[in-house]
């Protein structure tokens, strides 16, 4: 939006065409979100106070978790407001991408709002079944790879990249690129809110990894660094940057009230549309398997759930008694319940993350 004005200025006063830079415009936007969500935050944490938005606690769970009943949730729509607002600020409104990755993330964040809503607000506590969120999160999973591959302009655009190798690419094809992002967008997604357990823990890594994807923007929308780093040179990519940026920001603006003691939770809202943001992001730069590295953590949290529901019903079914392997799934849980401290979880898991985006971001040279 003000890419608009700025260019109009630029007729008369070339100083402004300094906002044609991704870079300054992905600074701006970084702090521009972290401004909105500072400001806009104490009062939806006051709001959805008064409106009783309180968080249920499982009686099953950790004990220590039982102070946090009632603590404000759906706070995940302060970090949408910053995302969007930042982004219509900054970007190029004329790139497709910049629409793609907004109706994504609004798109998921819709689907987990009206989850929240119905548990918090309706005190259904299934809020959204199974079936149904899985249905929305697919349908607009579904419609974004086929808009992808519809208008992709360039083979790159529909390739696989293997990270690591300089010429290792698989062409996919319709069937191959619309499997691919649908799994990449709604796994991710469903991926960050199984991890949205704990104090911080899901914000931090998506701070990681969508400033790290920032980096894979402007690099892969880049002709000459393209060129440079051998990867796939996808125009107009670029302005994601501004996007990432802006992803960044307003989770470390979340973050500020998020931190132990957490004075607000994101909720479906915020954990489901920030994963299917990583997701769309990591798709269009062409770094699926990139994502997967950098996502660890989260990747670990969701294989740790589907493990012990996997066996607990196979045991069950054989010996007649359900069994575990972990203490409690999802894995941040297990930790707990074996004497970890919530914040020594946290924190680790931070650790893990940065030494994993440190690895996908090594991808960019060693090839």
């Amino acid at each position: 939006m003000f890419l608009v004005f700025a260019r109009w200025l630029a007729h008369d006063i070339r100083t402004f065409h300094v906002f044609d830079y991704i870079t300054l415009r992905a600074v701006l936007a970084t702090m521009t979100a972290l401004i909105i969500s500072f400001i806009v935050g104490p009062t939806l944490i006051r709001k959805l106070t008064e409106y009783k938005v309180g968080q249920s606690v499982r009686d099953d769970g950790p004990q220590t978790h039982l102070v946090k009943a009632g603590t404000p949730t759906m706070g995940g729509a302060l970090i949408l407001v910053a995302i969007a607002t930042s982004t219509l600020l900054w970007s190029d409104l004329t790139n497709r991408f910049v629409w793609v990755v907004l109706f994504t993330t609004i798109g998921f964040g819709i689907v987990g709002w009206v989850d929240d809503w119905r548990k918090v607000v309706h005190r259904n506590p299934k809020g959204l079944s199974a079936r149904e969120k899985y249905f929305w999160q697919s349908l607009i999973g579904i419609a974004v790879s086929i808009y992808l591959f519809k208008t992709s302009d360039i083979p790159a655009e529909t390739t696989l990249v293997v990270p690591f190798f300089k010429h290792l690419v698989f062409p996919l094809g319709v069937l191959g690129f619309v499997g691919l992002t649908y799994l990449v967008i709604v796994g991710s997604s469903n991926a960050v809110n199984l991890t949205d357990g704990l104090d911080g823990l899901a914000i931090m890594p998506t701070v990681l990894i969508s400033s790290a994807l920032a980096i894979f923007a402007y690099a892969t929308g880049h002709v000459f660094f393209s060129k440079y780093l051998g990867i796939p040179y996808v125009p107009g990519a670029g302005e994601l940057t501004v996007f990432c940026s802006a992803m960044a920001g307003a989770g470390l603006g979340f973050l500020w009230f998020n931190a132990y003691p957490a004075e607000v939770f994101m909720g479906d809202v915020g954990a489901l549309a920030l994963g299917a943001a990583l997701g769309v992001v990591a798709v269009i730069v062409r770094q699926e398997i990139v994502l997967f590295i950098m996502g660890g953590v989260f990747v670990t949290e969701t294989l740790s759930v589907a493990t012990q529901v996997t066996y607990f019903k196979y045991t069950k079914m054989k010996y007649g008694e359900g069994r575990r392997i972990f203490l409690m799934a999802p894995l941040h849980h297990h930790y707990e319940q074996k004497g970890w401290k919530e914040t020594q979880v946290v924190v680790r898991f931070w650790i893990i993350t940065m030494m994993l985006v440190l690895i996908g971001l090594a991808s960019l040279k060693i090839r």
